[in-house]
């Protein structure tokens, strides 16, 4: 269900999923597709891996273990290397598939051999194997074994491989900046498993999904299996897509084969993009002065605002212990230049200590043109129309009337935005 409601959103990559099935060494006969598929009420598409000498195994999605499905799983970003998306992964149900061949048992230890020998590109590679690690910890732990020594059931290594290397190929190729999951539907009741039957969600289950969030509604069954969750548990999600406008850019739906009374079986993806928006990363020092003379201190300010990674200093009056006014401080920096300009700050200024964090900070994209008089003038994507700013440094040097440099500042600023058109 992860790799169609993925495939279904981005079918461009179906391609570089049946590639990497292919050279991960997998028997001839072994067949991967893509299958539209309409429940009555939504259409997607179905992921269905099947082979010559055997049975259908249906969508492959996650059976491996003790058996679960349902995932309900967001990410950020778009496909290829677009950074800056959200994709949100919504999944309301699971792909119920037991032992349809038998009690074959492929031990981890000669899985991982067999991808660390594949010559699927080493993204997809390590990611496959990140997955399966996290199953592997999670079972081993369940039923007190070595991770080495365990063995997963009522599957061969050719559906699991198939599984796992074409969720880590999408995973790889739409390369998102983050990935987001609601609460997790939580299911009731048991299960049958190879190691007996074994309560709803089950254990290995549990382990890899604590920490995140359930809800219960009302149905019965499994809802997710050990190879859902540890997909989940691989992405490290968050749990929503954040405060700042997105927008929808793409969405996919995947099916599971089992069918339940008055909802769809499907896994949702949506991406999401940033509004009109860039974010990164900025450092924040502030600190409080009451002792420094006015002089001395627009000294130092004036000689840490010149300092290599800062931004921006502001300072704003304030009132301190027993009624004592002084000088707030506040520098912007580059992350990695904190520790640099911490030094500057002590000492540039007489405070004994000082507070500092890295916060997200969200951004218009700009661009600063030089109009024909030699003004610079900062154009920003605004959702509402590109805007512009001329440097009034640059506007001051051509003449000392105030209707002189407004006159200039208003040309330079339409000039700018016609020439941006």
């Amino acid at each position: 269900m992860f790799v169609a409601a993925m495939l279904d959103a981005w079918p461009e990559f179906a391609g570089t999923v049946q590639e990497n099935l292919r050279i991960a060494g997998l028997e001839s006969d072994v067949r991967a597709e893509m299958l539209p598929h309409d429940d009555g009420v939504l259409t997607g598409h179905r992921f269905d891996v099947t082979k010559s000498t055997s049975e259908p195994v249906g969508d492959a999605d996650d059976r491996r273990s003790e058996h679960s499905r349902d995932h309900h799983a967001h990410e950020h970003d778009h496909h290829h290397h677009d950074h800056g998306h959200h994709h949100h992964v919504h999944s309301q149900d699971h792909d119920h598939r037991h032992d349809r061949h038998g009690h074959d048992h492929t031990h981890w230890r000669e899985l991982r051999a067999k991808l660390a020998a594949s010559g699927i590109p080493e993204n997809v590679k390590s990611t496959a194997i990140g997955i399966f690690q996290e199953l592997a910890e999670a079972e081993a732990a369940v039923h007190g074994k070595k991770v080495e020594d365990v063995a997963f059931h009522e599957v061969g290594n050719w559906d699991s491989i198939a599984d796992i290397v074409a969720a880590a190929t999408m995973i790889d190729a739409v390369h998102p900046e983050s990935w987001s999951v609601g609460s997790l539907p939580l299911g009731r009741g048991f299960v049958e498993t190879a190691h007996g039957r074994l309560p709803v969600p089950a254990p290995a289950t549990t382990l890899l999904l604590r920490g995140f969030a359930f809800h219960d509604d009302g149905r019965h069954g499994e809802r997710i299996t050990p190879t859902g969750a540890a997909i989940l548990r691989f992405l490290k999600p968050a749990t929503s897509i954040g405060h700042r406008p997105q927008v929808l850019d793409r969405t996919g739906t995947g099916f599971g084969t089992r069918r339940f009374p008055a909802m769809s079986n499907v896994l949702r993806v949506l991406a999401f993009t940033p509004e009109a928006a860039e974010q990164d990363q900025v450092g924040i020092i502030q600190f409080e002065i009451d002792d420094q003379t006015g002089e001395e201190l627009a000294v130092g300010i004036d000689r840490i605002r010149t300092t290599e990674g800062v931004i921006d200093v502001t300072q704003t009056p304030t009132f301190g212990k027993k009624g004592r006014m002084m000088t707030a401080i506040q520098v912007l920096t580059r992350p990695e230049a904190m520790d640099a300009i911490t030094a500057q700050c002590f000492r540039q200024t007489t405070t004994l200590g000082l507070r500092s964090r890295v916060e997200t900070r969200v951004i218009l994209p700009r661009q600063a043109v030089k109009t024909e008089n030699g003004v610079r003038v900062k154009i920003a994507e605004r959702p509402g129309g590109p805007t512009a700013k001329a440097e009034m440094d640059d506007v001051r040097s051509l003449d000392d009337s105030h209707k002189a440099r407004a006159e200039l500042r208003r040309d330079a600023e339409e000039q700018a935005l016609e020439a941006k058109k």
